[in-house]
C-alpha cells in the first residue's frame, strides 16, 4: 500500500479524531468548539471584525453572528464601533473570558499532550517543522490556477530495470 496516496485522508482522519477527543474535554465546561475558536483567535486578533473572524475560524458569517450574541450576552465578548468604518464593530474579549480561556489552553495541552503521547519531543519537533513547510506550500498555491499538470516536473526516483548489473536509482520526471 502507498502511504503517501492515503496522505489527505489520514490528515483529515487524525484531525477529526484530535477534535473529537478536545470537544469530549470542553463538554466540562459546557462549550463547544467554536466558541472556543472564536475566543483562541479573538485573543491573538483583538479589533477585528465579524466577518474576519468569520473567515479566520471557517465559521459560516449568520452562524458567527448567533455565536456572538451569546457569548456578548455571556460577558464573553463585546462589540465596539470601528475607529475606520462607523458601520462595523470591531471585536474585543472581556475580562470574563480570561478563565474561559485558560480552561480552553489547559483542555488544549492535555488533548495534545495525549495525542503525541509515545512521540519523542525530536520527532515532534520535526513533524510540526514539516506541517508548517506543507502549510506555507499550500498557502503560497491558494491564488494560483490549478493546472492540470504542475508547472514545474516533479522528481521522483525509480529503480532501474533488472538487466543482470548492479541495482541502482535514477530519477525520472512525471
Amino acid at each position: 500500500m502507498d502511504r503517501l496516496r492515503n496522505f489527505g485522508f489520514l490528515l483529515k482522519e487524525v484531525s477529526r479524531r484530535y477534535v473529537l477527543r478536545f470537544e469530549q474535554r470542553a463538554q466540562e465546561m459546557s462549550l463547544t468548539l467554536p466558541p472556543c475558536k472564536v475566543l483562541a483567535y479573538l485573543e491573538r486578533n483583538e479589533g477585528i471584525s465579524q466577518s474576519k473572524l468569520a473567515e479566520l475560524t471557517n465559521i459560516e458569517p449568520m452562524a458567527m453572528v448567533r455565536l456572538l450574541d451569546r457569548m456578548e450576552t455571556d460577558g464573553l465578548v463585546e462589540r465596539r464601533p470601528d475607529p475606520v468604518d462607523r458601520r462595523a464593530r470591531s471585536l474585543y474579549l472581556t475580562p470574563k473570558s480570561k478563565p474561559a480561556l485558560d480552561k480552553i489552553w489547559r483542555i488544549g495541552d492535555l488533548t495534545r499532550s495525549e495525542t503525541f503521547a509515545g512521540i519523542s519531543k525530536s520527532e515532534r519537533d520535526i513533524f510540526l517543522d514539516i506541517l508548517d513547510r506543507l502549510s506555507s506550500n499550500l498557502r503560497r498555491l491558494e491564488d494560483q490556477p490549478v493546472e492540470a499538470e504542475p508547472a514545474v516536473p516533479i522528481r521522483v526516483l525509480v529503480p532501474k530495470p533488472a538487466s543482470g548489473k548492479r541495482s541502482s536509482r535514477r530519477t525520472q520526471t512525471e
